[in-house]
């Protein structure tokens, strides 16, 4: 990583999500010494706290095929914004969610700061779920199914129109990793946007380090860095029961720690942000503590 400042910022938000629980994640993770760790391995910390966040039961739900979307919004753009000033500021921005729609603002905001250069940002995201639905093709209507087809530049404006540009990222510069559950409608969207996806059953075909090589060769091919987003539910449930989504059939724990730090030691990762972690459904904190085991991997971490 080419910056010694990580600046945490929390993004409590379970609107885009079918269940509850994940707002609380960001608590879960600072609790299970998030900053400690990170200071152990030689990085200045700085908590910029959480951006601000509506709860559901204070303000109408809206139209079902996109749930919650104008609060959904203005929460990206807050997000957005802190994330590009603590870019601008020469610091590495570590989300904390929070469902996983708040990407949309996470990565407008790293993208902005390398558009406004000129240069463009690479994606590596790592879930269970494909997250490329639309309002038109979700079943659900819940917007966490929806960010990564944002970032590409499909979906409702005001999720892929933050900064009035669109798409914060070239498909051809994200890599998807780990999927095991997609949606009818939602495979078109995959198959035709450009973006390189990598299902669980190629991880076990040709083996995590293959595809991790292939997804950072892809996020960095002309572009300034790549942002992480890490869905804790890529992990399989065994290890990673607190998730706001779970799935069976996903990468072991070691298979996620070497992930990390492959991306950690490629030394282009610019940003990143962990999600769904739903202390509700966890077993004494065990996913927020791995997820900040894998946060620790991705910024240089290593056994010995």
């Amino acid at each position: 990583m080419p910056h010694k400042i990580i600046a945490i910022i929390g993004a409590p938000l379970d609107l885009g999500a079918g269940r509850r629980g994940v707002d609380m994640g960001p608590s879960a993770v600072r609790l299970a010494d998030l900053n400690a760790r990170l200071a152990s391995i030689g990085y200045e910390v700085d908590d910029l706290g959480n951006v601000p966040v509506v709860q559901p039961e204070a303000t109408p739900e809206g139209p079902q095929h996109a749930r919650y979307l104008p609060q959904i919004a203005e929460t990206c753009r807050h997000l957005a914004d802190r994330v590009h000033d603590a870019v601008a500021a020469g610091k590495t921005p570590l989300v904390l969610g929070g469902d996983h729609s708040i990407a949309a603002g996470t990565v407008s905001g790293v993208s902005k700061h390398f558009h406004d250069r000129g240069g463009k940002v690479g994606l590596i995201w790592i879930d269970a779920h494909a997250d490329m639905n639309t309002p038109e093709t979700s079943p659900s209507g819940n917007v966490h199914g929806m960010p990564l087809a944002c970032c590409v530049g499909f979906g409702p404006p005001e999720l892929t129109r933050i900064y009035d540009y669109a798409p914060k990222v070239d498909p051809r510069n994200v890599a998807l990793i780990g999927i095991r559950s997609v949606d009818e409608h939602e495979r078109d969207h995959v198959r035709q946007s450009g973006v390189r996806a990598f299902t669980m059953r190629d991880i076990d075909e040709r083996g995590l380090r293959a595809i991790m090589e292939e997804a950072i060769r892809i996020a960095s091919s002309g572009t300034a860095a790549f942002h992480l987003s890490l869905d804790m539910d890529a992990v399989d449930p065994r290890e990673a029961p607190g998730v706001g989504t779970p799935v069976r059939g996903g990468m072991t724990y070691r298979e996620a720690h070497l992930a990390m730090e492959m991306l950690g030691d490629c030394g282009n990762m610019s940003s990143m942000e962990v999600v769904e972690v739903n202390p509700v459904i966890d077993e004494v904190n065990r996913t927020a503590t791995l997820a900040v085991e894998l946060v620790t991997s991705a910024l240089g971490k290593r056994i010995l």
